[in-house]
């Protein structure tokens, strides 16, 4: 007889790598290398359940840093009036 979904009985933790990819681990089993739990245990759909919850943001760490710092610069670069805002209000005031 073959378990079923339903039958999946095991604890499981939430563990969270330092990209910030989410994943589950059976509460038994040594955490790999890499990896930290968040302190969510439960069964396989709570913790999925959770998962779905907190991981909104699907790209690693390392791209959404990426990405802001893109953003940023391109922003300086669009605006560069913006970036001087106190430079120049002080700057009138003196004439």
């Amino acid at each position: 007889m073959t378990r079923g979904k339903h039958e999946d009985r095991m604890a499981y933790k939430v563990v969270v790598n330092h990209e910030g990819q989410y994943s589950i681990w059976s509460d038994f089993r040594d955490i790999p290398d890499g990896w930290r739990t968040v302190g969510k245990t439960g069964d396989k759909e709570t913790c999925l359940t959770y998962i779905k919850e907190v991981w909104t943001d699907m790209r690693p760490l390392s791209l959404r840093g990426r990405i802001d710092t893109d953003r940023s610069r391109k922003r300086q670069i669009e605006n560069p009036a913006s970036n001087n805002e106190g430079a120049g209000a002080h700057a009138g005031a003196c004439l």
